[in-house]
């Protein structure tokens, strides 16, 4: 985008008004085990959150297993997570799949004992140990503003766009937690300062680029004049960006994505994306551990820690500086 910001740095921190209260540990020892459970283990943010997450491991001399499903779903999740706890590790970090149905798997390991620390995705309503709500027991969350995160891509789209014309988000499903906040605050924006900007019903895809591909067909069928759409995850943005290639309409239609994998920093160099917003999952695996070994340990923590964002577009998808926010495969 031309003039929007280059990076856009949200720093880290979001310290509660009152830590979280700590489990208590034997005084440290150098063989903690803790668990890394993510979304799915075959995407390149969660393969580069556990990048961050060795990368504590390694400084702190302990040790993080990554154990997941390869598919986003709390029903494959759900045996993993038990799977974990049966084993018995010190702490347990988890991108929960479903804010709502994740709450009793994870909470079989609070009652074990086992602190829960949630990264990128959460639980209930994200606000841990504050006494209200059925999920209020992990002791803390690491992850972007994902509010600040759709709007920061409203921002681009309006820019992109001229201000005015008609847009969609392609996001995976209700119900989960960032995705959720993205396409809210993706909305938000839009109506408070794109009034010239209608935002279209948003389609849901199950994580399935070629269904979100397919839906930009119909979207355009319906609409011959729509002009952006934002893709709130990395499968959605592929299958919008592959859906406007195919009916190519890349010239005319902007596409934003939300995080940064190679195939969406391919996709703008040849122009079909415009812009994709970078989150720093390998800061998010990394905090992660750094938070669960302080409460291993006996230290207080606060219960949310917010990590950046980084806008990536055509002028500076080559730049030296920006290749560290480029997702791992």
């Amino acid at each position: 985008m031309k003039d929007l910001i280059k990076s856009a740095v949200v720093a880290a921190v979001v310290a509660a008004a009152a830590s979280a209260p700590v489990h208590a540990q034997e005084p440290a020892k150098k063989d903690f085990t803790i668990t890394l459970v993510p979304g799915l283990t075959t995407d390149a943010f969660y393969i580069t959150m556990n990048r961050g997450a060795q990368a504590a491991a390694e400084a702190l001399g302990i040790t993080v297993d990554f154990q997941g499903a390869e598919e986003f779903d709390p029903v494959l999740q759900t045996p993993v997570l038990d799977a974990v706890i049966a084993r018995g590790p010190d702490a347990i970090l988890i991108a929960p799949t479903d804010a709502t149905q994740m709450i009793e798997p994870l909470r079989r390991a609070n009652e074990a004992g086992i602190p829960v620390v949630t990264v990128d995705t959460f639980i209930d309503d994200g606000k841990y140990q504050d006494g209200s709500g059925d999920g209020d027991f992990p002791v803390s969350s690491i992850s972007s503003d994902n509010v600040l995160g759709g709007r920061m891509a409203a921002r681009a789209m309006a820019e992109d766009m001229g201000g005015k014309g008609k847009v969609y988000i392609s996001n995976v499903r209700p119900g989960i937690s960032t995705t959720d906040q993205r396409e809210a605050g993706f909305k938000a924006e839009m109506s408070e300062k794109f009034p010239e900007i209608e935002v279209l019903d948003t389609q849901y895809n199950e994580n399935d680029a070629s269904l979100a591909a397919s839906q930009f067909q119909a979207v355009l069928a319906r609409n011959p004049d729509i002009a952006g759409v934002f893709g709130a995850n990395l499968f959605s943005a592929i299958g919008a960006g592959n859906g406007v290639a195919g009916a190519d309409k890349a010239d005319d239609v902007t596409v934003i994505a939300f995080d940064a994998p190679p195939s969406i920093v391919d996709n703008i160099k040849s122009g079909v994306v415009d812009a994709a917003i970078a989150q720093h999952p390998a800061e998010i695996g990394y905090y992660g551990v750094m938070t669960a070994y302080a409460v291993l340990t006996g230290q207080s923590v606060p219960t949310a820690i917010g990590t950046g964002f980084t806008v990536i577009d055509a002028d500076n998808v080559d730049d030296e500086a920006i290749a560290k926010f480029i997702y791992s495969e």
